[in-house]
């Protein structure tokens, strides 16, 4: 395999966790997002997510204050900004962090590709923290790369009235741990 990298490569060889959730917060989720990735980083930890809408946008730019503390996984080549939206952190991510893509240059949006990037997130973290997710959530699929990859799972419960936990309501009744505090 080969990857594409922006920025601080050597953030690759240090501690990293993968924050992911849905792209759709809640903003209970939107700001456990904030305060577990800025939590993280502030603690030496680099906080690897996929640059989308939603949670991962948010620990991304929780993170980026605290210097070399975020790597963002592509589903596009690592010239394109995805979504367009994510320009600037995508930049600043480059710039402060990492940006990571295993598509060439100039690859631009494909259905498979960001699932298949979530192996990445999952490979490169000694763990995943699940923050929010529906039942079809994508970070469901990077929960699953994270388990076969031997990684351990975390997941944030919510509100049993709220879809968008629901998907991390499942994690744990399959042995993800339960996070309730930054300790």
């Amino acid at each position: 395999m080969v990857l594409f990298a922006q920025g601080q490569a050597a953030l690759l060889q240090g501690p990293a966790v993968a924050v992911v959730g849905s792209r759709n917060p809640t903003p209970a989720g939107a700001e456990n997002a904030r305060a577990f990735a800025g939590a993280l980083a502030a603690a030496g930890i680099t906080v690897v997510s996929g640059l989308a809408r939603g949670i991962d946008g948010t620990a991304h730019a929780a993170a980026l204050p605290h210097p070399g503390s975020t790597v963002a996984v592509l589903g596009v080549g690592p010239d394109i900004s995805y979504p367009k939206a994510h320009r600037g952190l995508q930049a600043a991510i480059a710039e402060g962090g990492c940006v990571l893509s295993e598509y060439p240059p100039g690859m631009t949006v494909q259905r498979y590709s960001f699932p298949r990037r979530n192996r990445i997130i999952a490979g490169l973290s000694l763990g995943c923290l699940v923050v929010e997710a529906a039942v079809h959530s994508g970070s469901l699929i990077t929960a699953r790369e994270a388990v076969d990859a031997g990684r351990e799972v975390f997941a944030i419960p919510g509100s049993i009235h709220s879809p968008q936990s629901r998907g991390c309501h499942r994690l744990i009744r399959q042995g993800a741990v339960l996070v309730e505090t930054l300790d």
